[in-house]
C-alpha cells in the first residue's frame, strides 16, 4: 500500500506531506473556492427556510422544533414535507440570536467554514479509507497513505457540485449531516482499534457512533446511511472478507467456509447487531414521528415515478442515476432545481439517451469486478470502499424505497462525492504506476484542481442573488418552466412588469398545469386591468388544482373588479374552505361587502382578518375609515386605540386616529398623531392636509396656512386642499380687513 502511495510522489510534494500543513492547505483551498458567497442574499428556498420560519422566531417555544418540518409546518399535516431536521433549525435559531436577525452573512459564513471543516476531516478519513487500520504494536497506525489521502481531500474541497450546499443557506442541512456522518465513522473506526483491549471500550464507541449517526439524521435524513458504510467497512476491513472467494466456497458447499476471515473476527457479529439494532431503533422513531406517512408529491416533482409502466420507471431512474454521476465527473452544467421538464421522460428503449444508462453500468460493472476479483487485496478493499461512499450515502435520493420530490439534486451528492474522490485518486495511482508519462499526469491532476477552483468561485458568484441564479439555469435547463418562472417573479419583485409577463406565459407554454405561474400572471394582468385574461387564467388554475387558496382568492378580487359580486364572494368563501386561517382573504372579503354597504358583514370580515393576523394594518385601517364614515366616532375611536397598541409604529393608522380624534374635537392628541405621522412619512401630503384642516377647525390659521401650503406642493392636484386652502385664504384676507 505504502508503495501505491509512493505513485502520486510526483503530485504531491513531499514538503507539504505533515498531517498539519495537508489539512492546512486543504482548508485553505476550500476557502478560497466558496468565499466569494459570504456576503450573498438569501436565495431560493432560504427565504422560506429561514425569513418565513416561524420557528426560528424568539417567541416560538423551542419545544416545537421537535413537532415541525424543516420549512415550519407541523408533520402531522398532509402538505408537509416530512423533511425532519430539528437540528438544523435549532443552528438556524442560534445563528439568528448571536447575529441579532437575519443577516444573511452570518449564515453563508457558517456554511463555508462547515466546508472547510468537513474537507479537512476527510483527510482523516481518507487515510483511514486508503491506508486501513492496521497498528503496530505500540499502537502507531500504519499506511497513512499521506499522498493519496490529501489528493482525495482535495479534489473534494475544490469540486463544483458543492456549490449549492455551501452557497445556498439551506444547504446548512447537508453540510451538518456530513460532519456528524464522518465523526460517526471516525468514532466506528475507533471502536475497530479498540477491539483488542477491553470489551466495554469497543462497546461504547459503537453505540457513540450509532449516536452520531442519529444526529446526522437529525440534521438531515441522509446522515443515517453512515450506519451502513460503518458496516461495510467492518466487515471488510477488519473481517477481510473476500466476496469473490465466499461466493465460490457456498457454490461449491466449501466445508472450509466457516474458516473464513470474517467468521474468525471476534466482535464482529456483535458490533455489526449494534448497527442493524440501532438503525432500525432510529428509523422507527422517525417513522412515528413523521406520523402520516411519506410525503405527497406530484408529477412535475418526479415524472418518472408516476409513470404508469415499470419498464418506463426503471429507465428514467438509471438516466438520472447517470446524470448524477456525469455531474460528478463533469461539473460544468450546474443548475438550481432540475424537475419541470428539464430532464424529458424517456418513454422508449429507442432513445439515445439509453446509451448514458449503458455506460454508467459499463464502468459500474468494470469497478464491482474489479472490486471483487482483483487479486491484489489493498485495490480490492479501496475500489469496494470507494463505491460504498460513492452508492450508499445516495440510496435516500435514488427512489428504490420511497418516492422522492426532485429528479436531479446538486445537494444530494455531497457525500456521495467523497466516494468519487476516492475513485478518481485510485485511478491517478494506476495511471502514475503504469505509464511513464508522469508529469503530463500531474499536469492534468493540477489542471482539474485549478479548472474546478475556478469553477468554484464562478458559481459561487451565481448564487450570491436570485437574479444571477434564476439567470445562469436559462442556458442549462431552457425546458424546466421552474426556471422561467422564477425569473419571472425575480422581475415583478423588482417592477419590471412587461418583461415578468414574458417569463411567466414561457413558463405555462412549458407546464400547462402550472398553477403558480398562472396565479402569478393573473394578478400581473389584473394589476394592469386586463381582467378578462386574468379572470381565464385563474379560473383554469383553480380548475386544474381546486384547493389552491391563493388562486381562488384572487379570482374573488378579480371578480369584485369586473362587478361580479356574487362569483367574489363565493371565491373568496372557497378560498377560506381551503385555507381557514387566511386574513388576507378576510381583507378582501370585507372590501367586497364594504362596496356592497353590507357594513356589519365587512367590520366582521376584517376583524376576522385582524384576529388572524393582529398586525394586519389594512384591516384595522378599513374598520376605523368605515366606522368614521357611517359616523360611529366612538366605536372608530376604540378600535383605532386598539389597533395602534398592536402596531404603535403605523403611520397609516395614526393618521385615521387623527382624523377621528379632530372630528371628536380632541385636537390636542389629534394634533400629536398627525405630526408621529409627518414625521413618519413627511411627503405625504395628505397628511399634511388633514392636518391643516385640524388647524383650521382649532382656529391655528398661521399654521393651518403652513400644512394646506406643504401639502399643495407636494400634490398641486388635490382639489379638496384646494377648496380649504380658498377659504382660509379668504378669511384670513376678511380678518386683515377688519383689523385695518
Amino acid at each position: 500500500m505504502a508503495e501505491w502511495d509512493a505513485d502520486l510522489d510526483h503530485i504531491i510534494p513531499s514538503s507539504i506531506l505533515p498531517p498539519l500543513w495537508a489539512k492546512l492547505l486543504v482548508g485553505f483551498v476550500s476557502l478560497v473556492c466558496f468565499a466569494r458567497s459570504y456576503d450573498g442574499d438569501f436565495v431560493f428556498d432560504d427565504s422560506e427556510a429561514i425569513v418565513n420560519n416561524k420557528d426560528l422566531r424568539a417567541e416560538t417555544p423551542l419545544g416545537d422544533l421537535w413537532h415541525h418540518d424543516f420549512w415550519g409546518n407541523q408533520l402531522s399535516s398532509n402538505t408537509s414535507h416530512k423533511s425532519y431536521r430539528p437540528l438544523t433549525v435549532l443552528v438556524f435559531r442560534m445563528n439568528c440570536y448571536l447575529s441579532g436577525g437575519f443577516h444573511p452573512l452570518s449564515f453563508h459564513v457558517v456554511n463555508i467554514l462547515l466546508h472547510g471543516g468537513i474537507s479537512i476531516l476527510l483527510v482523516d478519513v481518507f487515510s483511514v479509507l486508503f491506508g486501513g487500520l492496521q497498528y503496530t504494536s505500540k499502537g502507531r497506525r500504519l499506511n497513512l497513505a499521506p499522498r493519496s489521502s490529501l489528493l482525495a481531500a482535495l479534489l473534494f474541497a475544490v469540486h463544483p457540485v458543492h456549490t449549492e450546499c455551501v452557497a445556498a443557506v439551506v444547504g446548512c442541512a447537508d453540510l451538518l449531516a456530513a460532519l456528524f456522518f464522518l465523526l460517526s465513522f471516525l468514532g466506528y473506526c475507533k471502536a475497530l482499534r479498540e477491539t483488542n483491549k477491553e470489551g466495554t471500550h469497543s462497546t461504547f464507541w459503537v453505540l457513540l457512533s450509532i449516536l452520531l449517526g442519529a444526529v446526522a439524521m437529525l440534521c438531515k435524513e441522509q446522515g443515517i446511511t453512515v450506519l451502513g458504510l460503518n458496516a461495510v467497512f467492518d466487515i471488510l476491513v477488519i473481517g477481510k472478507l473476500n466476496v469473490l472467494e465466499l461466493v465460490r466456497k457456498v457454490l461449491h458447499k466449501d466445508r472450509s467456509l466457516e474458516n473464513t476471515g470474517m467468521l474468525r473476527t471476534e466482535g464482529l457479529l456483535f458490533r455489526t447487531s449494534l448497527l442493524a439494532l440501532g438503525g432500525t431503533g432510529v428509523l422507527y422513531v422517525r417513522w412515528k414521528i413523521m406520523g402520516t406517512g411519506p410525503p405527497a408529491f406530484t408529477e412535475v416533482d418526479n415524472p418518472a415515478s408516476f409513470a404508469s409502466s415499470m419498464l418506463v420507471r426503471a429507465i428514467n431512474y438509471n438516466y438520472y442515476y447517470s446524470l448524477n454521476a456525469w455531474l460528478l465527473l463533469c461539473p460544468w452544467w450546474l443548475c438550481f432545481d432540475w424537475s419541470m421538464g428539464c430532464i424529458p421522460l424517456i418513454k422508449s428503449v429507442g432513445d439515445w439517451r439509453v446509451i448514458a444508462l449503458a455506460a454508467l453500468w459499463f464502468c459500474l460493472i468494470g469497478l464491482i469486478c474489479q472490486a471483487l476479483c482483483s487479486e491484489d487485496s489493498h485495490k480490492r478493499r479501496i475500489l469496494t470502499l470507494g463505491l460504498g461512499f460513492l452508492i450508499i450515502p445516495f440510496l435516500p435520493a435514488s427512489n428504490l424505497f420511497f418516492r422522492v420530490g426532485f429528479v436531479v439534486a446538486e445537494r444530494v451528492l455531497y457525500l456521495p462525492s467523497a466516494g468519487y474522490c476516492m475513485l478518481l485518486t485510485f485511478g491517478f495511482g494506476v495511471l502514475s504506476k503504469h505509464t511513464k508519462k508522469k508529469k503530463l499526469i500531474a499536469a492534468f491532476v493540477l489542471g482539474i484542481l485549478f479548472i474546478n477552483t475556478l469553477r468554484c468561485v464562478i458559481r459561487s458568484g451565481e448564487w450570491r442573488n436570485e437574479e444571477q441564479l434564476f439567470r445562469s439555469a436559462l442556458s442549462v435547463c431552457p425546458l424546466n418552466a421552474k426556471v422561467h418562472y422564477n425569473v419571472g417573479k425575480n422581475l415583478a419583485d423588482k417592477g419590471n412588469q412587461t418583461a415578468a409577463i414574458r417569463y411567466y406565459r414561457e413558463a405555462v407554454r412549458l407546464n400547462p398545469k402550472y398553477v403558480h405561474a398562472m396565479n402569478n400572471l393573473g394578478n400581473i394582468l389584473k394589476e394592469r386591468n386586463e381582467l378578462q385574461e386574468a379572470e381565464e387564467l385563474l379560473s383554469l388554475a383553480v380548475q386544474i388544482q381546486p384547493d389552491f387558496a391563493a388562486a381562488w382568492m384572487n379570482l374573488g378580487i378579480v371578480q369584485n373588479s369586473l362587478k361580479r359580486f356574487q362569483a367574489a364572494e363565493q371565491s373568496y368563501r372557497t378560498a377560506i374552505k381551503h385555507r381557514r386561517k387566511y386574513p388576507d382573504c378576510y381583507y378582501n372579503l370585507g372590501r367586497l361587502y364594504a362596496d356592497l354597504n353590507r357594513h356589519v358583514d365587512a367590520l366582521n370580515a376584517w376583524r376576522n382578518a385582524t384576529v388572524l393576523k393582529p398586525e394586519h394594518s389594512l384591516a384595522w385601517n378599513n374598520m376605523v375609515i368605515l366606522l368614521d364614515n357611517t359616523g360611529n366616532l366612538a366605536q372608530a375611536e376604540a378600535v383605532g386605540r386598539e389597533a395602534l397598541e398592536l402596531i404603535p409604529n403605523d403611520h397609516s393608522l395614526m393618521f385615521s386616529l387623527a382624523n377621528v380624534l379632530g372630528k371628536s374635537q380632541k385636537y390636542k392628541e389629534s394634533e400629536a398623531l398627525f405630526l408621529r405621522a409627518i414625521k413618519a412619512h413627511p411627503n405625504t401630503a395628505s397628511y399634511h392636509g388633514n392636518l391643516a384642516v385640524l388647524y383650521h377647525r382649532w382656529g391655528h390659521l398661521d399654521l393651518a396656512k403652513k400644512h394646506y401650503e406643504i401639502s399643495l406642493r407636494l400634490d398641486p392636484m388635490a382639489s379638496g386642499t384646494k377648496e380649504n386652502y380658498g377659504l382660509l385664504r379668504r378669511k384670513l384676507e376678511q380678518m386683515q380687513k377688519k383689523n385695518v
